[in-house]
Formats: C-alpha cells, sequence, structure tokens
C-alpha cells in the first residue's frame, strides 16, 4: 500500500489529473499507426500512403488502368442520360466494352497479384510458392528453377488469356454497333 501524503500538503496543492497513455504506440520496425481518433482525411492518406508504397509497379498500373475504364464508363453513361441514346446500340456496345474490360482487368490483376484472397482456408499464390520451394529445396536446385518456371508460364498464361478475352468481347462489341 502506498504511504499517505500529509493532509497540509494536498490542501495547497491543485488537484491533478493523471495523463493519459498514448493509444497506439509508434514501433520503430513496423509501419506507421494511426492514433484512434483520426480524421477522415488523415485515414485516407494513410491508406494512400501503405498502398503507394507496398503494391508492385504491375498492380499499380493494372489499377490505374481500371479507375480508366471507370471514368469511361461513366462519362458514356452521363452522355447517354443528358445528350439521348438515338444510336443505342453504339451507347450499349461502348458501355458494355469498358465494363467488360474492367471485368477483364480485374480477373487478371486477381491472378497475377501476390496477395492472397483473404479467403481463410486457400492459401495466397505467394504461400503456396514458397510452399513449392520449401519442398523443391529438398530435392535439388533445378526444381527450384523449374518452380520460378511454372510461376512465370502461369503469368503468361493469365496475360494470354486476358488478351484472348479481350480480343472476343471487342470482336462481339464492333459486331453489335452494325
Amino acid at each position: 500500500m502506498a504511504p499517505k501524503r500529509h493532509a497540509a500538503s494536498t490542501t495547497s496543492a491543485a488537484p491533478s489529473t493523471p495523463t493519459p497513455a498514448p493509444t497506439t504506440p509508434k514501433l520503430s520496425s513496423g509501419p506507421a499507426t494511426l492514433k484512434t481518433n483520426a480524421s477522415a482525411a488523415e485515414i485516407a492518406g494513410h491508406v494512400w500512403q501503405q498502398y503507394a508504397s507496398t503494391t508492385p509497379q504491375r498492380t499499380l498500373l493494372l489499377d490505374a488502368f481500371m479507375a480508366f475504364l471507370v471514368l469511361v464508363g461513366g462519362l458514356q453513361f452521363v452522355y447517354c442520360v443528358l445528350a439521348g441514346n438515338y444510336p443505342f446500340n453504339a451507347f450499349l456496345s461502348g458501355f458494355s466494352a469498358a465494363v467488360g474490360q474492367f471485368v477483364l482487368t480485374a480477373s487478371l490483376r486477381m491472378q497475377t497479384s501476390d496477395s492472397g484472397t483473404g479467403s481463410g482456408s486457400k492459401p495466397s499464390s505467394k504461400g503456396r510458392m514458397r510452399a513449392l520451394q520449401m519442398r523443391v529445396k529438398n530435392r535439388g536446385r533445378v526444381l527450384l528453377m523449374r518452380g520460378e518456371f511454372l510461376r512465370s508460364f502461369c503469368l503468361l498464361w493469365a496475360f494470354a488469356d486476358y488478351i484472348f478475352g479481350s480480343l472476343i468481347l471487342h470482336f462481339f462489341c464492333v459486331n453489335f454497333i452494325n
């Protein structure tokens, strides 16, 4: 038990309130963390900073293209609402091309991204590659190079699927215009 203070010393001093401890300590080795009562602008800035610093260049490029496709589809829809939809086939063709290309690009992004899907039971592609490399290290260096070949082959296969799907999509869109 703490020793009691004299009554004279407590009456002359103003009552002090304890200072609260910081809610989120900053770790020198980890990423910067936000305060508990951060504003929406601070949260958005933090999310953007983490996204820009941790996302690979290929994924950033795909995300920029997807943002462009959203902008193009939105502009086409606004034009259709404001100016009318006289060549309705042309509007449907252009809008479906933007939406279809967005879906194909999202599929390519999911196939080439190193982060997992977050589904819990299914490991991410990076985790599967590590497991493959661990198995391969036990059997020799030649198989490790084969695992890297399989990874690059899967990336090329995903890009070939993307190109093939884009060609089919645009073929139907051009034919739908009439």
